[in-house]
C-alpha cells in the first residue's frame, strides 16, 4: 500500500508527459502516409510548415535565382521609365496608336492585356499574379505561372539553352531569348533539302 502511494506522484508525471507529448505532436506536426515501391506503409512526420500548400504566396519558400544575360530588349527601349515617367498611366485596354504600334498581341489576347504583366505605376518592372514586383532579369517567373510544366523544364534543363560547364556553373537563356513574349508560338519552318552524299551524282 505504501509503495502504491509512493508511485502515484511518479505515475501522475509521467502521464502528465505522454499528454503534452501527444497534445505538442497533434497540433504542431502531422503524418504523411505513403506506401513504398515494396508495398511497404511509410509514415513521415511533418510540421504544420511543412504541410503548407505551395500556393501559399506569403509562407512559399523564395524561388531559386539563375543566371541570365541580359534580356534581349530593343535598342533604345529600356529602362521604360524614360518614356513612361512623363505619361499618366491608362490601364484601359485599347488598340495602340501612338507608340508600342508594332506589337501585336497573339498570346491569349482574349484575356490579358499589357498591364497584366507590365507594371502600371513602374514600367522598369514586371508584375506577378500576386502583385509583386520583379525585374526584367527575373520574367522566367512570370512566365511560369501560367507555363508551369515548361517552366520546371526549363529549370532542370530539359527546355531551353544552357551554356558554360558541364558539371558546373551555368548561364540560362530567358524564355524570351527565343520566344516573343507578344506572340511566343514558333512560326513554320521550311524544312532545308538533306545533305549531299560524298560521291553523289548532282542532277
Amino acid at each position: 500500500m505504501k509503495t502504491l502511494i509512493l508511485a502515484r506522484p511518479l505515475l501522475l508525471t509521467v502521464a502528465l508527459v505522454f499528454v503534452q507529448f501527444l497534445v505538442a505532436t497533434t497540433c504542431h506536426a502531422d503524418r504523411e502516409k505513403f506506401f513504398d515501391s515494396s508495398g511497404k506503409l511509410i509514415v513521415v512526420e511533418k510540421s504544420a510548415a511543412e504541410l503548407l500548400r505551395p500556393y501559399e504566396i506569403k509562407n512559399r519558400k523564395s524561388e531559386k535565382t539563375f543566371p541570365v544575360p541580359r534580356p534581349p530588349f530593343s535598342e533604345g527601349i529600356f529602362p521604360c521609365s524614360q518614356c513612361h515617367s512623363g505619361m499618366t498611366p491608362n490601364p484601359q485596354r485599347r488598340v495602340l496608336t501612338d507608340y508600342h504600334t508594332e506589337i501585336v498581341l497573339h498570346h491569349a489576347e482574349g484575356q490579358r492585356w499589357c498591364t497584366d504583366c507590365h507594371n502600371l505605376l513602374d514600367r522598369d518592372k514586371l508584375r506577378l499574379v500576386s502583385g509583386e514586383l520583379i525585374d526584367f532579369s527575373e520574367s522566367y517567373l512570370l512566365c511560369g505561372q501560367c507555363h508551369g510544366d515548361k517552366f520546371r523544364d526549363w529549370k532542370v534543363g530539359v527546355h531551353g539553352k544552357r551554356t558554360g560547364d558541364w558539371n558546373g556553373d551555368k548561364q540560362y537563356l530567358l524564355c524570351v531569348h527565343c520566344h516573343n513574349p507578344h506572340d511566343p508560338k514558333f512560326k513554320s519552318l521550311k524544312p532545308m533539302p538533306p545533305p549531299q552524299r560524298p560521291g553523289e551524282a548532282k542532277h
